[in-house]
């Protein structure tokens, strides 16, 4: 996809199966999307590949959510393609029609390929269609629906949605109502019904595979987390394994409700501001700290001081800060690392250092939010691009500042959009 996810070291894949529920949470596999168990997985690619490939995908994805946020006023998606970190298991209809969508926290509505469309993008996996499931019922134009969905559109009485990308792909279709289930590994599944979809039936996508298409667990009015509401008591939590788990077939687990709750001594929060496009999780961040070292966070694309300056997004890999913030960031890890630099194999990363041992002493790096300092351990601040040699896993950006889910690794990071807070409780995922 177009949207950034240089989380190709991070990337991954998503398969949504119920490990067990609780009285009102539920939990479902996440698996990496450069696992062996993953649809996504290519044996053929090392994985500087992938890293490389993730990379540019981080930047592209971020050009594009800047983009959004530029013109909110002006319906537009925030959905990209490639940008989509996990793949999750879900059906719709009645009977229930298996499919895998994408699963994308910085965007805001589930949709999926439909027959017949013209044109479609290749999916190896049976598309849906919606004539075969008697719970599919489209939405008229005159619903707060339709009008509160961004790019909708009429044909006849039939709500349509529009969704672009940035890389020129696209999706066009009814805006319709569904029962979309999520199966338990014990085959149970749970169905919420009357679920708003966008049915394509004129789409272009730059990706080829299983995929039907997205689901978006972002912010916005239609998004999976939004309407699965009160069902989950408005949070969700992930963990998000270390890169080094990639050819492993270790999976964490993406929690709702009351299997959602993050707790503990060591659990730190910070508050959720709420701006525009409210598909967006926005953070403030005041100040980071290197070592002994510490500037504040200043001069941002979102304000000098203003609250909600950056995005947290588990679909974008590298951490992109103002390139004033980032300089001093540079500046302060050169001063502590005394290491070899040498020229990056990939052209967004700027500092990389020649490494001939893994038992080097790299500093910490502390995040300072609102309530809470985030302390990065080098699994959250480095990465290795090639034999030998590691880069500093945050990049300079002239657009919307993102905290990538390199820096969540080993985190289990709860989302409670009642109280407004994002919790970080430092775990080794693997163990979770």
């Amino acid at each position: 996809m177009n949207t950034p996810s240089f989380l190709t070291l991070f990337s991954i894949c998503l398969v949504f199966s119920f490990s067990h529920a609780l009285n009102n949470g539920f939990s479902v596999e996440l698996i990496h999307r450069d696992s062996p168990k993953s649809p996504l997985y290519k044996p053929t690619q090392n994985k500087y590949e992938h890293i490389i490939n993730a990379a540019r995908r981080s930047i592209n994805r971020a050009n594009h959510l800047n983009k959004v946020s530029l013109t909110a006023s002006t319906p537009e998606s925030t959905v990209i393609p490639d940008g989509g970190e996990y793949l999750m298991t879900y059906s719709v209809g009645t009977p229930p029609f298996k499919l895998y969508g994408v699963a994308d926290t910085g965007s805001d509505i589930v949709w999926l390929q439909c027959e017949p469309c013209d044109p479609c993008f290749n999916q190896t996996s049976p598309k849906f269609n919606p004539s075969k499931s008697s719970s599919y019922k489209n939405i008229p134009c005159s619903s707060d629906l339709c009008q509160s969905v961004r790019d909708s559109s009429c044909n006849s009485d039939n709500c349509q949605y529009t969704i672009k990308y940035g890389d020129g792909s696209h999706s066009e279709g009814d805006l319709s109502l569904e029962t979309l289930a999520l199966e338990s590994t014990t085959g149970r599944r749970i169905s919420f019904p009357k679920t708003v979809i966008g049915c394509g039936t004129d789409n272009t996508m730059s990706f080829e595979g299983q995929s039907s298409g997205i689901v978006g667990l972002g912010g916005g009015p239609v998004s999976l987390i939004t309407q699965l509401g009160s069902s989950i008591g408005g949070k969700f939590s992930y963990c998000l394994l270390p890169s080094s788990f990639r050819e492993s077939n270790t999976t964490t687990k993406l929690n709702f409700g009351d299997a959602a709750v993050v707790s503990g001594d060591d659990v730190l929060s910070t508050p959720i501001v709420k701006k525009n496009p409210a598909v967006f999780y926005y953070l403030t961040l005041e100040s980071m700290t290197v070592g002994n070292k510490r500037f504040k966070y200043g001069g941002s694309f979102l304000g000098d001081s203003e609250e909600g300056n950056i995005i947290i997004d588990s679909g974008t890999t590298l951490t992109l800060l103002p390139s004033d913030v980032y300089s001093n960031l540079e500046s302060a890890v050169s001063e502590v690392v005394k290491l070899n630099r040498v020229d990056s194999p990939i052209q967004l990363l700027n500092l990389c250092y020649s490494l001939t041992s893994d038992n080097y002493d790299f500093p910490i790096i502390t995040a300072h939010f609102k309530g809470a300092d985030v302390k990065l351990l080098p699994i959250n601040t480095f990465v290795a691009v090639a034999d030998g040699v590691v880069c500093l896993a945050f990049t300079p950006t002239q657009t919307l500042p993102i905290f990538g889910n390199i820096a969540q690794q080993n985190f289990l990071i709860g989302y409670d959009i009642l109280q407004k807070t994002v919790s970080f409780k430092p775990i080794d995922c693997s163990k979770v």
